[in-house]
């Protein structure tokens, strides 16, 4: 039953939801354990009045943590030694930890957080020294720092302690608000300075850049909308639009780590419309990063990650024209984007601006636009 429901199509699955009526309590039955919500339930629910979604977008626009650019300095306190062993990603072990980071009056805060591992590809001992990580705020004693408003974050702890792998970070941050030029429909990103404290060895390493990701509801709530879980879609569910400007962003980064029907590296955000929305996350595997470690699958029958792949839907050149249009419109931005940090090296600079620089004469011309993702395009419902 279950595949079969989740194959129709998500319009249809609404109304379907919409008329099942609710089970009838038995009181001689004994308890039953809960059971985990079906994520489809969530296409139906009602949606609050346009008040409400405009108090929720100017609450999340406002996080302060997303209102300046600079590399925030903090420190982070924890048993790193028993962090680092926690390589299985089936894994939720929440460990205690100390943030310190300096408050808007200056003076350092001392806030009590959880961390736990995540990721599944850096969360391998072969690829990462040390694992990415998601910090749990308390609710309380956020106010007046640069935490307040939030409830768990994604860190990106740069895996390796070194200077090849600061300008990783860097190029990883930097894939974030170039997105952001394009489309409002796009994850913020912070840049920081992470000192990291072994609380058992109680050595401290030197400050190195690390990655905050906005939380992902914010980006709905920004956008007046909410996250939807739902998994085995297709091109078809999701606006054409603003679908085709994703994946052609993926192209343009060179990114092939995500898959729409895993939801992998992707959060789809419903409007109250009830119309779908692709919002891409997690570049690190992209040509335009080139880490170290990043490879392509093997399946795809690409040599590099730095070789493109189109894996979207198939559209008229007219509609990928249109697609590029907004790219086109910000490419003096971009290019200045990439001269903005400091700390990247000439070579990574260098590279970046030449890969990117390759994506726009591609889409420059209708011409090379139908040569490249009209004629060059594999149909597909789904990726």
């Amino acid at each position: 039953m279950s595949v079969r429901f989740a194959a129709l199509p998500l319009a249809i699955v609404i109304l379907l939801l919409a008329a099942v009526p609710a089970p009838h309590a038995q009181s001689t039955a004994p308890p039953s354990p809960p059971k985990k919500k079906n994520p489809l339930l969530k296409l139906a629910e009602p949606w609050p009045d346009a008040d409400v979604l405009k108090a929720r977008r100017e609450d999340a626009e406002a996080r302060p943590l997303f209102l300046n650019t600079a590399p925030l300095d903090f420190t982070l306190t924890a048993n790193f030694t028993a962090i680092n062993k926690d390589r299985n990603p089936e894994s939720g072990t929440r460990y205690p930890a100390t943030l310190t980071v300096a408050a808007s009056d200056g003076t350092p805060r001392h806030i009590d957080v959880k961390l736990s591992a995540r990721g599944h590809f850096r969360r391998m001992a072969r690829n990462c020294a040390m694992v990415p990580l998601r910090i749990e705020f308390p609710k309380e004693r956020l106010v007046g720092t640069p935490f307040d408003g939030q409830t768990t974050l994604k860190l990106g702890t740069g895996c390796e302690n070194s200077k090849e792998y600061e300008q990783v970070t860097l190029r990883e941050y930097l894939s974030y608000p170039m997105f952001r030029l394009v489309t409002p429909l796009a994850f913020r990103a912070r840049l920081a300075r992470a000192t990291y404290t072994d609380e058992k060895s109680k050595k401290t390493s030197s400050p190195r850049y690390a990655l905050f990701i906005e939380h992902e509801n914010d980006v709905a709530r920004r956008n007046e909308g909410r996250v939807v879980e739902i998994a085995r879609a297709s091109f078809k569910d999701l606006e054409p639009e603003t679908l085709t400007r994703a994946m052609l962003y993926e192209f343009m980064v060179g990114n092939t780590d995500m898959s729409i029907f895993a939801l992998h590296n992707v959060r789809m955000v419903q409007k109250p419309d009830r119309t779908l929305f692709l919002v891409p996350y997690d570049f690190d595997l992209s040509g335009f990063v080139h880490a170290p470690y990043a490879i392509p699958d093997r399946r795809l029958g690409l040599r590099t990650v730095q070789d493109r792949l189109y894996r979207g839907p198939c559209r008229t050149t007219e509609e990928f024209d249109a697609a590029a249009a907004p790219f086109l419109a910000k490419r003096r931005d971009i290019m200045t984007l990439l001269d903005s940090l400091g700390d990247l090296n000439s070579t990574a600079r260098a590279e970046m601006k030449d890969y990117v620089e390759s994506f726009f004469r591609t889409i420059d011309k209708p011409a090379s636009i139908k040569k490249q993702f009209v004629d060059g395009c594999k149909p597909q419902p789904t990726m």
